[in-house]
């Protein structure tokens, strides 16, 4: 597998190099020559039509177009803002984490361009609140930036401002959504805004504000450095770029992995990652974080990792958080370990979600354990179908498609923990070799 990197520096796992955190490190590597640059020889529709030329998408999930995105923010004065989404909390998922720690200048960079394109002057990091460590890390960064006065008043001679504040969530699922991030950084509980108005018209404080997932933010300085043109050469046509890949679960390599779109699974799970652990088959996956439907083995044949192919199979690239599963994982186990998640993590906001994700969690307890019937599994699919698309944001669909595809593609499992009155595989088989 051949390909530029954006983001990282080699193919092979990503190992703590503290190094690479520092400024000197990255000032060595170039760093902050683009924005510099930037900000002194190009205008900000300049720089978002490079961002388009480029046709990267979001990293966060939704994999709407950067560039349109910027567009969408009114042109004139007055405040705006610059939101990086470090709230990463979708199981499976770890690859922004890596960049907040080994690469904190590259995002802090990424966001100076940003701010410029769209007229903000005011940025804030919003970590998760678990992340203390990355916390403290992008804080020392930032304080390294504004020494040179490379963040703050003035930049580079140019007369522009841009303030960066990192902000500390407080571990909610939830906050990844944009619109609940925007109402915890105003000081409010997380609960989902309904859209329209979006935030690119009415966000943080009721200004305009632009929403940025960590690893979009950090691939800025490349494109702009190289050229949009540069960068959509790297993958395909629909899905430009390189993406980071959080592989987990039966593999031999696990790790954060950048990879140019377009890549067979087969490539990625074998060459990359060594294949499945201990020598068994695979029996099912999982590519953009626990939300999405699950494929099962015989649908990952052909399988690419852009953002067209799973689409093609019913289900998403997402947050890019790949778990792979091998023979002999319970796939009722897994599925109720998912329900216990989004059952604690609904916001309660909405109705179907906040009564729906318990009754999904309770529903794949009680076929686990030997407790249901064929009513249990009729009731499983029955609430997931009146719970989908009838919330304000999507975290009941979040619970919804793993329900729905792991109790139909992997009926027969779920009917043997009911003619078995429990579980058919050994404990802790979800787990197993890792």
């Amino acid at each position: 597998m051949a390909g530029p990197l954006v983001l990282l520096r080699d193919l092979k796992p990503q190992v703590d190099d503290p190094r690479t955190r520092d400024l000197d490190w990255y000032v060595g590597q170039g760093g902050y020559k683009t924005a510099e640059t930037v900000l002194k020889t190009k205008t900000p529709d300049d720089v978002i039509a490079e961002v388009k030329a480029s046709g990267i998408r979001g990293r966060g999930g939704a994999g709407f177009p950067t560039g349109m995105k910027w567009s969408f923010v009114p042109k004139g004065d007055g405040p705006k803002y610059l939101l990086c989404n470090a709230d990463e909390g979708e199981p499976g998922t770890f690859k922004d984490r890596l960049l907040l720690t080994q690469h904190p200048h590259q995002l802090i960079e990424g966001m100076i361009i940003a701010g410029f394109a769209f007229g903000a002057r005011q940025g804030y990091v919003y970590i998760r609140g678990e992340f203390v460590i990355e916390a403290e890390i992008v804080r020392r960064a930032i304080a390294e930036a504004y020494a040179k006065n490379w963040l703050g008043k003035n930049l580079w001679g140019t007369g522009v401002d841009f303030d960066l504040h990192v902000y500390r969530g407080a571990g909610a699922y939830i906050c990844g959504e944009e619109t609940s991030l925007i109402e915890s950084i105003e000081g409010k509980r997380g609960y989902p805004r309904l859209k329209p108005p979006f935030p690119a018209v009415y966000g943080a404080w009721g200004k305009p504000t632009v929403v940025n997932n960590v690893e979009t933010l950090s691939a800025v300085p490349w494109i702009l450095a190289k050229g949009g043109a540069q960068y959509a050469k790297i993958g395909t046509a629909k899905s430009a770029g390189t993406r980071l890949f959080s592989v987990s679960g039966h593999v031999n390599r696990p790790g954060v992995y950048e990879i140019p779109l377009g890549t067979p699974f087969t490539t990625i799970l074998n060459d990359v990652c060594g294949g499945v652990s201990g020598g068994r088959k695979l029996k099912a996956l999982i590519t953009g974080g626990s939300s999405v439907p699950i494929l099962t083995a015989a649908e990952t044949e052909g399988l690419i990792f852009d953002f067209e192919s799973p689409a093609s199979k019913g289900t998403m690239l997402g947050s890019g958080g790949v778990i792979v599963m091998a023979e002999g994982t319970c796939m009722v186990r897994a599925l109720m370990v998912l329900m216990r998640f989004y059952a604690h993590e609904s916001c309660g906001q909405c109705t179907p979600c906040r009564d729906g994700t318990p009754w999904l969690a309770n529903l794949t307890k009680m076929i686990e354990t030997g407790q249901a019937s064929m009513n249990e599994i009729e009731l499983l699919m029955s609430v997931s179908k009146k719970m989908a698309g009838n919330t304000i944001c999507p975290l009941a669909d979040a619970a919804v498609m793993p329900a729905q595809s792991y109790a139909t593609k992997f009926r027969d499992e779920f009917i043997a923990h009911l003619d078995g009155k429990g579980c058919p595989f050994p404990a802790w088989t979800f787990g197993e070799g890792h």
